[in-house]
């Protein structure tokens, strides 16, 4: 597979042999897994602390709370080589933990830190976030989700929609409205609901794709959270999540051109191999011109998301900046993931429409990418807003 080197600035020998590292742990541990796992709508839990054995789930956090700090450039190391599975739906579950715990991480007094965030890392617990409501996604200013303080305690009424991990998170970082005469972004917070909380209930999902991916809907009905779990200062939510959705996106965006390369990959090793009218596929011109285009892509929107992360590494530029590149990395990686896709099924043909292949798993997958963590049309909004066009 053709690919330009990394910069040295971006990648270090460290990061390499990290690479290296997850690299074969995904080919042995997940993708012999993959399609088996999408079919059967769940993957096994143990593969939690498996990935926590190998540094996987705790890269990037503090040493004081089990995890191994390292550079923004380790992180998207960890996104690449996941995607290279195929595999959106366990990815997001397996990795559910980077929106649920940064907040906590960030905000959370140390004993809910303690708590919370070091069996999540060795992978005996899973976490997850509910921001999304059945009302609303993008406009969380409006979330209806109310929290009554009641002596020692929130009281929790509501519902959230589309939870990756809902079904079997142990931990839910919820946003809520702590205070009701406040309709706007200052009267919300974020508390951590456990998942055995009386009250709570959940509801699976069924989607389009990221079918091995556990997505609930949950309902609050009179969930009784000690004010203990409160993340931070109450009123504090909107900022925390908003700063938590900039990391996000920059992920997606990721792992949306490793998703995009891993169809040009699939497609390129067809193509080589399948013959018609007496010749590769890959030695007819309209093919090699697909993927061609199929590269370029990548390429593009690859170097735009590592030079989005060197910035963010090295604080280049003011927030307003990085937060509308963010967004237009977000769509201009899940495009280039969307245009791979179609393209690797037109190139397998018939085979391109089995279960089974990745790029047959991905085309499926491609668009939650483009809707989750801020639509394309909200991304484009914002980027606009920020960059006052």
């Amino acid at each position: 597979m053709f690919e330009l080197p990394p910069r040295p600035d971006h990648f270090g020998p460290e990061h390499e042999a990290f690479r290296r590292s997850v690299r074969d742990f995904v080919a042995r541990e997940i993708t012999p897994h993959a399609a088996a796992w999408d079919e059967a709508g769940s993957f096994p839990r143990a593969l939690y602390a498996r990935a926590a054995a190998i540094g996987l789930l705790g890269i990037g956090y503090p040493e004081a709370l089990g995890g191994t700090p390292a550079d923004l450039f380790f992180t998207l190391v960890a996104a690449e080589e996941l995607a290279r599975a195929g595999s959106g739906g366990l990815q997001a579950s397996l990795g559910s933990h980077h929106i649920a715990l940064p907040p906590i991480v960030a905000l959370g007094h140390p004993a809910l830190q303690q708590r919370v965030v070091p069996p999540v890392l060795r992978g005996e617990k899973i976490a997850a976030l509910a921001i999304t409501e059945p009302g609303g996604g993008s406009d969380v200013a409006a979330l209806a989700t109310c929290a009554r303080r009641d002596g020692d305690h929130y009281v929790v009424h509501g519902e959230k929609t589309f939870i990756t991990s809902g079904l079997r998170a142990d931990f839910l970082t919820v946003a809520v409205r702590t205070d009701p005469g406040n309709r706007g972004p200052g009267g919300l917070s974020l508390l951590v609901v456990d998942g055995d909380t009386p009250g709570l209930t959940r509801t699976l999902l069924a989607k389009t794709g990221w079918w091995a991916s556990d997505t609930a809907h949950l309902h609050f009905d009179g969930c009784r959270v000690p004010v203990a779990n409160l993340v931070g200062e109450e009123g504090a939510g909107f900022k925390a999540i908003m700063r938590n959705f900039n990391h996000e996106r920059l992920m997606m965006a990721a792992m949306a051109c490793a998703y995009a390369q891993v169809c040009t990959e699939e497609a390129l090793d067809w193509a080589r191999q399948r013959r018609t009218f007496g010749a590769a596929l890959s030695q007819h011109q309209v093919i090699r011109h697909k993927l061609v285009d199929m590269l370029a892509r990548v390429e593009a929107a690859r170097a735009l998301v590592y030079d989005l992360a060197w910035r963010q590494q090295h604080r280049l530029g003011d927030e307003a900046a990085l937060v509308a590149r963010t967004c237009m990395a977000k769509v201009v990686a899940t495009q280039a993931m969307q245009f791979c896709a179609d393209q690797a099924v037109q190139i397998l043909g018939g085979m391109g429409y089995m279960r089974g292949t990745k790029s047959e798993r991905l085309y499926r997958e491609v668009k939650v990418m483009m809707i989750g963590g801020g639509s394309e049309e909200i991304m484009k909004d914002l980027a606009a807003r920020k960059l006052a066009l």
